[in-house]
């Protein structure tokens, strides 16, 4: 028996597999783009099969669609939504603009799957189901997309920042326990004023937890939805009250807050809002970067770099170096990191590129955001767990440095000025010997008044040493 079927479509004829619920379109984009072998998103998937589901129902209610064919179709999209024939959405994220091929998808997995439900085979002529007619009523790949694209971010948001809140809250932790360790603070990679370890890390912490309010305000845009716009933004095909409709039932199905759109066609000519959450999700990277940077450095040795802190053991870090171990959560955050930076330029190049009534580019940025968000979770949960909540601390490395210190006499600049300060700090590291013993050998201060105004734990609290 042969292993295809054949399905029609204004062209003309295609083979497509014997058992896919999909039909010619789908096959014909197979075809076309077989550009990277990925398929689309979960969220993705999840998003426009919503969109047909609560479509359909909405339909039902106002009379527009028959009842047994609406409940067929809204059975065949709680079935995927529940995790059912995901194998049937085939089409590469790289392919024709504007994301026809993955609309006509999702609507020819869903009618011949309620065409199933209804008792008929996929390859039977007088299966009542139409992609286009029934799945796709009132809608368009124009609509369809932009609102699938905001849905998907949306599915995933709470998941996002649980992770950054959790990566908070183990930080902010370690802040806690290290609070009591002085330290050399460092800016332009060299020595300055001391710092305490909690004051450092707990930095890190604040900096993503300020990055989660901006997130969450640039998703606060991706909640008005342009769903009922149709092809143009006019609501052609549509019925007046559709576009309305739809945002209740897609807010009840989902449980995701929405809000209709004050300007149908600027939801759809305009990408600023993916473009705009894309750019928080950039942020978000950029801050993560440079804090496993820090983490890095500040790990560099063991016994040749700064080794304030050490990284858990996770995997022997050298194939010719017996007993070496590297950093290997914070060089993966690092890598996922710039990842999600170069994802966020071709988004918003992606959304510089629309022309008129519609961003044909729409399948990347799609892609790109879930992409990003599937990274960002993934790589700070991992580094959070098996990093940021067994990173050690090496006290007496930590102590140790801040001992030799000679930028410790900025303390004392108000008691014996900048000029006699510098000579102190040149002498210190000329003749390798501490602040206190120079400033002493010079007459500057007496031991009594030294010990007062050298206490580094009062140095990282502010304020003017007498």
């Amino acid at each position: 028996m042969a292993d295809f079927r054949i399905e029609k479509d204004s062209i003309g004829e295609v083979h497509v597999p014997k058992d896919a619920l999909y039909a010619a379109q789908t096959q014909r984009a197979v075809q076309n783009f077989p550009i990277t072998g990925m398929k689309p998103w979960p969220a993705f998937i999840w998003s426009m099969v919503m969109i047909k589901r609560a479509a359909a129902e909405v339909h039902k209610d106002l009379g527009l669609l028959d009842d047994k064919i609406a409940d067929a179709i809204m059975q065949a999209g709680d079935e995927i939504l529940g995790g059912q024939f995901q194998d049937h959405f085939v089409v590469d994220p790289f392919q024709a603009g504007a994301g026809t091929s993955h609309n006509m998808n999702v609507n020819e997995v869903m009618a011949n799957r309620a065409n199933q439900i209804l008792g008929y085979s996929v390859e039977d002529p007088q299966k009542p189901v139409h992609p286009n007619d029934h799945v796709n009523m009132a809608q368009s790949t124009n609509d369809t997309i932009p609102t699938a694209i905001r849905l998907g971010v949306l599915w995933r948001f709470d998941e996002l920042i649980d992770t950054l809140q959790h990566f908070v809250d183990v930080t902010y932790k370690k802040a806690e326990e290290w609070d009591d360790v002085v330290k050399t603070g460092r800016t332009h990679l060299q020595d300055a004023v001391p710092v305490r370890l909690g004051q450092e890390v707990g930095a890190w912490a604040k900096a993503i937890q300020r990055q989660i309010e901006k997130v969450t305000f640039a998703a606060e845009g991706l909640r008005r939805l342009g769903i009922g716009g149709t092809a143009a933004g006019t609501g052609l095909n549509a019925h007046p009250e559709y576009h309305a409709r739809m945002i209740q039932k897609l807010t009840k199905l989902s449980g995701i807050k929405l809000y209709e759109s004050d300007d149908l066609f600027e939801s759809m000519q305009s990408m600023q809002d993916p473009v705009f959450f894309s750019a928080a999700l950039r942020n978000v990277a950029m801050d993560l970067t440079r804090i496993s940077n820090d983490i890095r450095l500040l790990s560099a040795g063991p016994t040749t770099g700064i080794a304030e802190l050490t990284c858990p053991t996770v995997q022997p870090g050298s194939s010719i170096m017996p007993g070496k171990v590297n950093p290997v959560l914070a060089e993966m955050l690092n890598q996922s990191m710039y990842h999600v930076m170069g994802n966020d330029t071709a988004v918003n190049m992606a959304g510089a590129a629309g022309q008129f009534e519609l961003n044909v580019m729409m399948p990347i940025i799609s892609h790109n955001l879930n992409e990003m968000m599937q990274v960002m979770i993934g790589s700070v949960r991992a580094f959070t767990d098996k990093l940021m909540a067994g990173l050690i601390l090496n006290r007496e490395n930590a102590e140790g440095w801040l001992s030799k210190n000679p930028i410790l006499v900025t303390a004392l600049n108000p008691i014996i000025g900048y000029n006699n300060g510098a000579k102190v700090a040149k002498t210190s590291l000329a003749e390798n010997k501490s602040v206190r013993q120079v400033v002493l050998e010079l007459g500057l201060m007496s031991a009594e008044e030294l010990d007062k105004a050298l206490d580094a734990r009062k140095m990282t609290e502010g304020g003017i040493a007498k």
